[in-house]
């Protein structure tokens, strides 16, 4: 996987400003994907950043890079937590809900919209995407906003602004792992 790509797709996660970044991507077979990940998390992992290969199908990857202390404090929310329990995930720590996460994709049986909690989006708009079948919004960004609009679109801002940023400054020589903010 090119380091561009991923610099595209996760510099919000890079920067320590939000919680994870999901992305899909091209693998020429499982094994190109997984010595990537590899890579990844010999510089990210230091930094607080890890990167999963949560599912690979038809020739493409589906990545997820995530800052595992905000994983924890975000799942650990009594409305997010909730909507897991209803899901069959057990309590405990985040690696756990993950691998539930992974299952539950690779069982295709029906897509796991509570993936939005594990990228950090606000319970209530998970919820509302659920309940709704994904309409009766009040505004779409990176994520469909069923409750603080204004908030939402403060948050989608900066995390337009940070990936500019950082897509130019990877464009100019600088590497991961100097781009990715330590926490």
């Amino acid at each position: 996987m090119p380091e561009e790509v991923f610099v595209r797709h996760c510099s919000p996660t890079l920067a320590g400003i939000k919680t994870a970044n999901l992305f899909s991507c091209r693998f020429a077979d499982e094994k190109e994907m997984r010595d990537s990940v590899r890579r990844l998390n010999g510089v990210l992992v230091k930094k607080g950043v890890r990167v999963l290969p949560l599912l690979y199908r038809d020739g493409r990857g589906l990545i997820y890079a995530y800052r595992p202390s905000k994983l924890s404090q975000d799942l650990q929310q009594a409305d997010a937590w909730s909507l897991l329990e209803e899901r069959g995930y057990t309590f405990g720590v985040p690696e756990q809900c993950i691998i539930h996460l992974m299952q539950r994709l690779a069982d295709g049986e029906e897509f796991p919209h509570e993936i939005g909690l594990f990228l950090g989006y606000p319970p209530k708009d998970v919820c509302g995407f659920i309940e709704n079948r994904a309409g009766g919004y009040k505004y779409v960004g990176e994520w469909k906003v069923y409750g603080d609009a204004d908030k939402a679109k403060e948050i989608f801002a900066r995390y337009r602004k940070c990936t500019e940023v950082y897509c130019a400054q990877f464009a100019q020589g600088k590497s991961i792992e100097r781009l990715t903010v330590a926490v």
